[in-house]
């Protein structure tokens, strides 16, 4: 990887985002818990939610990863309280089409995922990148 690629993949706002990580621990009685780990990495997020009346009410996540999967777990933190399985599953799935075919990043809540579109041209750091997200969904049921 070039100089250049670095700066561009590892930018003070995506660095940012690593150093500050919302939720970070475990829930004492989660509704739903679901661990994700990257074959490719050893990275690994596990995920704790609470889910009632239908949002999440309650979050904690456990992660090791490296520097773009804490700031993914950090996006992801930022905003989960209050949204629904089915929206963790639609931010999932819109990140992973941001990685993976070009697609915009998301909007609204989660927009703060903008920081990793740099990662599109590295798919060897995608699955880092997408743990808290399919840990989130898992642990919510979606």
């Amino acid at each position: 990887m070039a100089d250049d690629d670095m700066m561009a993949l590892y930018s003070r706002r995506l660095l940012a985002l690593a150093s500050d990580i919302p939720h970070l621990g475990r829930l004492a009685a989660p509704t739903g818990s679901a661990t994700r780990r990257s074959p490719q990495c050893g990275s690994t997020v596990t995920a704790d939610v609470v889910v009632a009346d239908g949002v999440v009410t309650g979050f904690a996540q456990e992660v090791r990863a490296c520097a773009l999967g804490q700031a993914s777990a950090a996006v992801l933190g930022a905003a989960v309280i209050g949204r629904t399985p089915a929206e963790l599953a639609a931010a999932r799935d819109a990140i992973r089409a941001m990685l993976t075919e070009g697609a915009p990043a998301p909007e609204g809540v989660f927009a703060e995922a903008e920081a990793l579109t740099p990662a599109r041209e590295f798919p060897n750091r995608h699955a880092s990148i997408l743990l808290a997200w399919e840990a989130a969904a898992a642990a919510a049921g979606a």
